[in-house]
């Protein structure tokens, strides 16, 4: 009977005391206030369209300085930008595969500091594209990861000294290609598992200095953004030599297309998701190393995916029905 009561005492006392941990731990994260935009500036890459346009116009709203980084400022994209939005928010000409026009970029920034200088620099400029390894030319593979990772570096080499001083934040732009390789994405997996493994790294360093990296990874956003390369299977089998035209004949090529195609068509429709994921790795007083977007259905999977043999995951793609296609097209006239 004793010992009945003494376990009883040590499961209350126990009870109480992970209740009394949670009130502290709530009490904790009341005192962790979120960034205030007012007298804090952000630098956003690729705000001509897309992500990197909504996001501009949301921190305007809250109060931060922006400075939108657009490729093209007289361009359509970066007009309405300024256009819809406050004083506050600055179009700068910003090409990342430029170093003069990021030092140019980064001249203005000063310039223009708000009090608390840059809390931020959201690395989101980046192309995407889609075709076979051998349909690829180390051109493409050179113009892929000189925007989506050097562009990145670049950005980031220069800018760094501002957000350490503020103890602020990296965010980077990447998408579920970074560890989901599949076909006819194989420049842009590049690209983006080149980007993780720069911010990764980039955190590791920066945590001493009390500033946090995030990584964004999208899934499928193509019908929510511009970034989707339009093209036919004539354009691409046109740049085949005589060699790769003998093995992948046109008929694949436009079956590819059309596969591709309609795997975007199938994706999200609104960004919405992507904008509240960037908006709380800038502005959350606890940011998430990685914001994995997919929809509730995909998320397991594609959570458990890193983790699982090559051999499985190489089986995974195996059964896809354009894999049997393709298989049977090969070579064929």
């Amino acid at each position: 009977m004793n010992t009945i009561f003494v376990i009883g005492q040590i499961i209350g006392i126990a009870s109480i005391s992970v209740a009394l941990l949670f009130a502290l731990a709530k009490l904790v994260s009341r005192r962790s206030h979120d960034q205030d935009g007012y007298g804090s500036a952000v630098l956003i890459t690729g705000c001509d369209s897309g992500f990197g346009h909504q996001l501009a116009r949301v921190l305007d709203d809250k109060g931060f300085v922006v400075f939108a980084g657009c490729l093209a400022p007289e361009g359509p994209g970066a007009q309405s930008l300024a256009e819809k939005s406050s004083s506050n928010l600055k179009v700068l000409k910003l090409d990342v595969t430029s170093n003069e026009e990021v030092q140019q970029a980064k001249k203005t920034v000063l310039q223009n500091l708000p009090d608390k200088g840059l809390w931020a620099v959201v690395s989101n400029a980046g192309i995407t594209d889609w075709a076979e390894i051998e349909w690829s030319s180390i051109e493409d593979f050179q113009r892929m990861i000189d925007i989506n990772l050097f562009g990145s570096i670049r950005v980031s080499s220069a800018f760094l000294p501002l957000v350490r001083a503020a103890k602020g934040r990296m965010v980077f732009m990447s998408s579920i290609f970074a560890f989901f390789n599949c076909l006819n994405m194989g420049a842009y997996s590049v690209s983006k598992r080149g980007l993780e493994a720069f911010a990764d790294c980039l955190r590791v360093e920066m945590a001493s200095f009390g500033v946090k990296v995030s990584i964004i990874q999208p899934g499928n956003f193509g019908q929510a953004t511009n970034i989707r390369k339009m093209k036919t299977g004539l354009d691409i089998w046109e740049k085949l030599d005589g060699e790769r035209k003998q093995i992948f004949n046109l008929q694949y090529m436009e079956l590819a297309n059309e596969y591709f195609i309609s795997t975007c068509k199938g994706g999200f429709k609104d960004a919405k998701m992507v904008i509240d994921a960037m908006l709380h790795a800038v502005t959350s007083s606890r940011p998430k190393y990685r914001y994995l977007l997919v929809s509730t259905v995909d998320m397991l999977f594609f959570q458990l995916f890193p983790f699982l043999p090559t051999a499985l995951t190489d089986a995974v793609f195996s059964l896809s029905p354009m894999y049997d296609k393709r298989k049977a097209l090969l070579y064929t006239k």
